[in-house]
């Protein structure tokens, strides 16, 4: 498979930004998760302007939006609210204790993961492609995973401003335990759908394919540590017991209550 001189371009935006980790190792998965994202955004936009319709602009304009927002809301929580830190004291290791080959392996693989997300809209555009039916349902899947994220994060937060030591079970949470991850999982549904009727040879697709099981993977992992940490937090509180066998945690109307067990979700 080769690859064009502009997939090169969006893979050196990926690394660029995705960097920043190496001020804390954790930011590799999330403050470079979504800066990561939006840059490519951006860089699509720049690079296909002349060629883009209205359903390929707007899946780009989408990662620039969702990236700012994600990269945006990460950094805030990292830097001002000291209940976050308090309640992942243990799960996160400090980062002057990584190695750097560690540490370089994660970002690797963390830009790697984020240019394989993005593929099926830079190969719809690379391709030339311009808009069908799969682009526009697919923009439509992701501007719903997008909206489904936000509102969730606003539910959390303003849950959590009137009971702060209560699970929150209101919303979005009355239906997974994890909607925002639910939101993330329909975002890069959409971004597979757009690929759709437009990736070319079993190298695009091998591509795509790696990009969406691994957002799949990380979003599980992350529904587990939340469990994880939510049963040392609530499990002795009879109505968190009720909630967390009763609702799904990631899936709506697929009963799995529960991935603490699987350990190879580990991320």
């Amino acid at each position: 498979m080769v690859f064009p001189a502009n997939f090169w371009l969006v893979t050196a935006v990926a690394f660029l930004v995705s960097a920043i980790g190496f001020k804390n190792y954790i930011w590799f998965f999330s403050i470079g998760y979504g800066l990561s994202i939006a840059a490519e955004g951006v860089l699509l936009l720049a690079l296909y302007g002349e060629s883009l319709t209205l359903g390929t602009a707007l899946c780009c304009v989408i990662f620039v939006i969702y990236g700012l927002r994600l990269g945006g809301y990460l950094a805030y929580r990292e830097v001002k609210l000291k209940s976050y830190h308090k309640h992942l004291a243990g799960e996160i290791k400090d980062s002057k204790t990584i190695p750097l080959i560690a540490k370089l392996s994660i970002w690797f693989f963390c830009a790697v993961l984020y240019v394989a997300m993005v593929c099926p809209v830079f190969y719809r555009l690379h391709n030339g492609s311009g808009s069908d039916a799969f682009t526009y349902v697919g923009a439509a899947l992701m501007l719903i995973g997008f909206l489904m994220e936000t509102v969730a994060d606003a539910q959390k937060k303003a849950a959590k401003k009137t009971a702060p030591h209560r699970f929150v079970d209101t919303g979005l949470y009355r239906f997974v335990r994890c909607p925002n991850y639910l939101g993330e999982l329909i975002l890069w549904t959409g971004v597979l759908v757009v690929g759709c009727g437009s990736l070319s040879g079993a190298g695009q697709w091998a591509l795509a394919i790696v990009g969406y099981l691994g957002i799949l993977y990380v979003m599980f992992s992350g529904a587990r540590r939340l469990e994880i940490r939510q049963n040392k937090t609530y499990g002795n509180d009879s109505e968190y017991q009720k909630y967390s066998t009763t609702v799904p945690i990631l899936l709506p109307f697929i009963p799995l209550y529960s991935v603490e067990k699987h350990k190879w979700l580990v991320a």
